[in-house]
């Protein structure tokens, strides 16, 4: 007997998605250092929605309790929360 014709499984990627908020990690910002809520692998960026494995988050803000992926994401998050000013001001 010959098995039958296979299914082909897709992947999402959506920030919606049950399997990814598995590794989905919940932190408290704090100044220079973080602590683990919920264990997990990464967080999501705030302004991109990209994964931010723990071991690469470099930027965040304890005020709004957001990740960034960089730092132009922090400054256009900044600019955002602050009426979009001069970030040197």
């Amino acid at each position: 007997m010959e098995p039958g014709p296979r299914k082909r499984i897709f992947t999402r990627m959506n920030a919606h998605d049950p399997s990814m908020k598995a590794d989905l990690a919940q932190l408290h910002y704090g100044d220079g250092e973080f602590v683990v809520l919920k264990p997990g692998k990464f967080v999501l960026c705030a302004v991109t929605g990209v994964r931010i494995p723990l071991e690469s988050l470099r930027y965040w803000s304890p005020i709004a309790q957001e990740a960034y992926a960089g730092p132009a994401q922090a400054l256009q998050r900044w600019q955002e929360l602050n009426g979009g000013g001069d970030a040197k001001s």
